[in-house]
């Protein structure tokens, strides 16, 4: 009923820019919160970046001054451009929407299927 479809991953070289959209769709009032989360293998899942509610932006350590998170409300998409890429951020990328959703009164979790961000030579 809610989908949350990722694009623009791909193959980067180290020092380069990819920029990530994510569009939801489907029935429900209203988001909440967009994010960006992403798992290396081998490691946990982390935050990447993420727009809360109320319109405030958080960042990973590790990406902080080098991502930007951006969001259009009105067609329900969260971006994410990153740049200066480095090979440590070699990840599947995946986008968390927070949603009130029709006849629902309570605010639920979505998840895309996720993006591959290969960053190397």
């Amino acid at each position: 009923q809610v989908q949350v479809v990722e694009s623009g991953g791909g193959l980067v070289q180290p020092g380069g820019s990819l920029r990530l959209s994510c569009a939801a769709s489907g029935s429900f009032l209203g988001i909440n919160a967009m994010g960006w989360y992403r798992q290396a293998p081998g490691k946990e899942r982390e935050l990447v970046a993420r727009v809360s509610g109320g319109g405030s932006a958080n960042y990973g350590d590790s990406v902080r001054g080098r991502f930007t998170v951006s969001r259009d409300n009105a067609k329900n998409t969260v971006y994410l451009q990153m740049n200066s890429l480095k090979p440590e951020d070699t990840a599947v990328y995946y986008c968390n929407v927070r949603l009130l959703r029709t006849g629902v009164d309570v605010l639920s979790d979505y998840w895309g299927q996720g993006t591959q961000v290969t960053v190397s030579s």
